[in-house]
């Protein structure tokens, strides 16, 4: 898995980011979403090394092997500003001062929230499976809310998600079943499998998404009042046997306020396409990020 890439722990401000890297050419960034950890990206980071890119897939903050940071009240030190920062800090250390950002599910969130705070440093976003924080919460009705129940279940304030979910994580993460390491992938499928028994790493996930219902919506509130966008070229991707379509319609024209410049199209593929659909993600990444 990887092959020529490296391994390695990068420390950025007053945490560790687990990352690998390689290939040569044009940086980008990859963020993997939940509960997965950089090794999502197995199929699609060494094509992408091949058609001519440095590729660099951390563990975002949390998540995996890279740092757990004590949260607060706000859940902020698991804020996407916060995550967008250990992006910036991480390219920097690697020496890149232009990237390309491309996110799946939560590192959704981090990629549009790095073009928004270091519009200097993003040359190119690419987002996929989610619409910006606030846009979704301000659509949420009864078919939303039984949709993405998980979203307040895992918000309550007590604490009953860790409870259930380390419990048996196993069972609840699927992992013999649609998270099987046929689907998978069987090292990918080990380094999920070891995430997700590790309490420690499952209330740091749970606490991504307590940011998101309070400190990242404000953050997208005060944006978008301040009239901020997107400039950089910006690309949308859908897995069409998820559920982006039934729930937005058009997911593009969610984007749209946020990113004048956007293109997009479906992939056929369910939720984690990085790991059901690598071939048609690869040539629609490609495509976009050769694009002058």
């Amino acid at each position: 898995m990887f092959e020529d890439f490296t391994l390695d722990r990068i420390t950025v401000g007053d945490i560790t980011l687990r990352v690998r890297y390689g290939g040569s050419g044009p940086a980008v960034v990859l963020l993997h979403g939940h509960p997965r950890t950089h090794t999502t990206w197995y199929a699609v980071a060494p094509a992408l090394a091949d058609a001519g890119f440095t590729v660099v897939c951390p563990d975002l903050r949390g998540y995996g092997e890279s740092s757990k940071p004590v949260t607060d009240a706000d859940h902020t030190p698991y804020s996407k500003r916060a995550m967008a920062g250990d992006v910036v800090g991480l390219m920097d250390a690697l020496g890149h001062d232009t990237f390309a950002v491309a996110g799946h599910d939560r590192g959704t969130y981090v990629a549009y929230r790095t073009a928004l705070d270091h519009p200097d440093r993003v040359s190119k976003l690419v987002v996929m499976d989610g619409v910006p924080a606030v846009e979704a919460l301000e659509r949420t009705d009864a078919k939303f809310a039984a949709m993405w129940w998980h979203w307040w279940f895992f918000a309550q304030s007590a604490k009953p998600a860790e409870r259930v979910i380390c419990a048996d994580p196993e069972t609840w993460y699927e992992a013999w079943t649609s998270n099987s390491p046929e689907a998978l992938g069987p090292e990918n499928h080990a380094d999920f499998l070891a995430a997700i028994r590790n309490p420690a790493t499952v209330h740091a996930m749970l606490e991504d998404y307590r940011a998101g219902l309070g400190v990242d919506r404000r953050a997208d509130e005060d944006d978008r009042a301040a009239g901020r966008q997107i400039r950089c070229p910006a690309m949308m991707l859908w897995s069409t046997r998820d559920d982006m379509e039934e729930v937005y319609g058009d997911p593009l024209e969610v984007w749209r306020p946020w990113c004048p410049q956007i293109v997009g199209h479906g992939i056929d593929s369910t939720h984690h396409v990085a790991e059901n659909a690598p071939g048609e993600l690869v040539k629609s990444l490609v495509d976009f990020l050769r694009d002058a």
